[in-house]
């Protein structure tokens, strides 16, 4: 008679494993989903190096915060990695593939944590390169003195604020379970209503603390007087909106019928 297997043993976490694989797999597969990631460091890395050698010795909102030259290109970037983190599970809600899903892994938690962990690991390699071709362009480019004691703190932010958003819009497009409603709330509210109305006098002291205002932020070399927190916190302040939209988006995915 065979022994009982341990808990915490290989044997109990395979199905996780196979989860992940699973979503692996997908990503591997689907062009609407690969696509995207490349996109985002094509246009991170690009668009810095191509408008640093354009305007690099005219513009001096590239030199006078190196943090806006260096990823002056994730401001289009970003646009893809939304995208990628919205399609993630989006489109499968769309087609009604999560259906599917479901069925070949009945504990949605475990199917929702896999989706969860691809999209980090993918915005995290994607944040990675992106932000080291951004600093090569703009180093490249741009003459300004840009490796001062902000050069650490910069890069890391770099590479998290792109993990965190990709999570952010996968937890908002599980909690609306819908690839449609996610796009027309997280595209217009990120590209466009909260950039112009961190420029509205009042109105900024409550969008500062909105995700992306306060993600980007972090990736400043300058500090801001009319930011009421400093730059790590701004990432903090961005990592709880994307906690809340994980948890809202696996309490959705539970309910969901």
């Amino acid at each position: 008679m065979n022994a009982p297997t341990p808990a915490g043993t290989s044997a109990t976490r395979a199905p996780a494993t196979n989860a992940l694989r699973a979503e692996w797999i997908k990503l591997a597969t689907l062009r609407s989903l690969w696509i995207t990631p490349l996109l985002a460091l094509v246009l991170t890395a690009g668009v810095t190096t191509a408008v640093g050698a354009a305007l690099g010795d005219k513009d001096h909102n590239l030199t006078d915060d190196p943090g806006v030259g260096i990823f002056y290109g994730l401001n289009f970037g970003q646009a893809a990695l939304t995208c990628f983190g919205i399609l993630l599970i989006g489109q499968e809600f769309n087609t009604r593939m999560i259906d599917v899903s479901f069925t070949a892994v009945p504990r949605r938690g475990r199917l929702y944590g896999a989706k969860l962990a691809l999209g980090a690991l993918v915005g995290l390699a994607v944040g990675a390169v992106g932000t080291a071709g951004a600093f090569a362009g703009y180093a490249a480019t741009v003459p300004a003195e840009w490796d001062g004691p902000a050069f650490v703190r910069t890069a890391v932010a770099g590479v998290l604020y792109q993990t965190l958003l990709v999570v952010l819009c996968l937890g908002t497009a599980a909690l609306l379970g819908n690839l449609t409603a996610a796009m027309g709330l997280l595209v217009p509210s990120l590209f466009l209503l909260s950039p112009l109305l961190s420029g509205v006098p009042g109105v900024r002291k409550v969008v500062q603390f909105l995700p992306d205002r306060a993600g980007q932020y972090a990736l400043r070399y300058a500090d801001d007087p009319a930011v009421a927190y400093g730059h790590w916190t701004g990432l903090l302040i961005m990592a709880l909106w994307t906690a809340l939209a994980a948890y809202g988006g696996l309490r959705a995915l539970r309910s969901a019928k």
